[in-house]
């Protein structure tokens, strides 16, 4: 029996698991009677559970997440626990956890890292919200204290929404080489985002990074001293290095190119933050939740089509838009490249909490969860107008 395997336990991994169940299920109800659409899903991912990393900003970070059973089991896709160390294409095995596992089509959606400072003296002191344990671990360093000295230092998308939730308990200090805050973000929402910074009291320091870390206290890379109970380093963000044994030819995050139905070889697809995959002529897919969800559909997809003659889909991803939490200040929403803004404060923490409820899977029904694997575009309500904007 043909067998599709899946490495990684994220948004794309899981979702390609759903779409690669949703091509059997299509392939077993056209096959006539003498044919045969079976074929194994096999998911591997060291955790038990899909965290919903968008949301590790978050108060509590143990609710962002999502037990792996209860999405994979009703779908009929095994999942072996355990991390890959290793893609033999010319095989067409993985290794992991100690076993050699076979494969007819493999999807590589084994997610991004943060990228961690080199030589940075302290820096096992620094805290992160890239994963559910680093969430964790800062949260519980902070509980219970309400008059504490953040610093983060990145001011990005993940950095403005680790200030602005740290600002509702403590002093935060947000620092960036750049001279300016959000600058990948562009000049569209940064009058809202200086705003709200400004209303939370959260103090910017550009141009500038952390040059060591101590106890209860940081040193900038201009020999400014200041106080600091926790670091929290966001700044950037690489794909697995899994993907070196897939591609030579990987772009500057780390990813590998793929064409438009996913394909990076003629026996594996990548999808979520490992794919560098076409958003337009000029533009590749952002590392992000909102096409790491749809490049994860397609590329389950199209890998058990490719065994069952199914017909292959093409990756057509949605407008662009984004929202980004601004903590007691609301949210800001924007639409297109360029980041329109659409929405802000209340209004846009409106279309925030509506994201953040839809990114969880459905759970325990096989019915809703393919048909869920089938919706590769995303409606999401604009307010206050009555249109909609299409993300993919």
């Amino acid at each position: 029996m043909a067998h599709v395997v899946i490495i990684g336990g994220g948004f794309a991994g899981v979702w390609s698991a759903a779409g690669a169940a949703l091509a059997r299920a299509r392939a077993d109800i056209t096959a006539d009677a003498n044919a045969d659409a079976g074929l194994r899903i096999t998911l591997i991912a060291p955790g038990e559970h899909l965290v919903l990393r968008p949301r590790l900003y978050e108060p509590e970070p143990d609710q962002a997440k999502v037990e792996l059973r209860r999405i994979l089991d009703p779908i009929g896709v095994a999942h072996v626990r355990a991390a890959v160390s290793t893609i033999d294409t010319g095989r067409r095995t993985v290794a992991a956890g100690g076993r050699e596992i076979g494969y007819d089509r493999l999807v590589l959606a084994a997610g991004s890292a943060l990228v961690r400072p080199h030589g940075l003296p302290g820096a096992e002191r620094l805290f992160d919200i890239d994963t559910l344990d680093g969430a964790r671990r800062l949260t519980a360093h902070l509980r219970g204290r309400d008059d504490y000295t953040a610093v983060v230092v990145g001011a990005g998308f993940v950095g403005l929404e680790a200030a602005t939730a740290l600002a509702a308990r403590g002093r935060v200090l947000l620092v960036d080489r750049s001279p300016v805050v959000g600058d990948q973000l562009g000049a569209g929402p940064r009058p809202e985002i200086e705003a709200a910074l400004d209303a939370l009291g959260v103090q910017c320091r550009l141009g500038t990074t952390v040059a060591e870390v101590s106890d209860g206290r940081a040193v900038l890379s201009d020999g400014t001293e200041v106080a600091a109970d926790a670091v929290v380093w966001s700044a950037g963000l690489r794909a697995s290095d899994l993907t070196r044994q897939i591609s030579r030819d990987l772009d500057a995050l780390g990813r590998v190119p793929v064409d438009r139905r996913l394909r990076a070889l003629p026996e594996v697809f990548a999808a979520g933050d490992t794919a560098a995959a076409p958003f337009d002529a000029g533009r590749t897919v952002m590392q992000a939740c909102q096409h790491a969800v749809p490049l994860g559909k397609v590329a389950g997809y199209n890998a058990a089509a490719d065994l069952l003659g199914v017909p292959l889909r093409d990756f057509t991803p949605g407008p662009y838009v984004t929202c980004l939490d601004l903590g007691g200040a609301g949210a800001v929403f924007t639409r297109g490249w360029e980041r329109t803004v659409m929405a802000a404060g209340a209004e846009g923490a409106a279309v925030k909490k509506w994201i953040n409820d839809h990114i969880h899977p459905p759970v325990d029904d096989a019915a809703q969860i393919l048909a869920a694997a089938d919706q590769v575009r995303l409606d999401i309500p604009f307010f206050p107008r009555e249109d909609a904007v299409r993300a993919g």
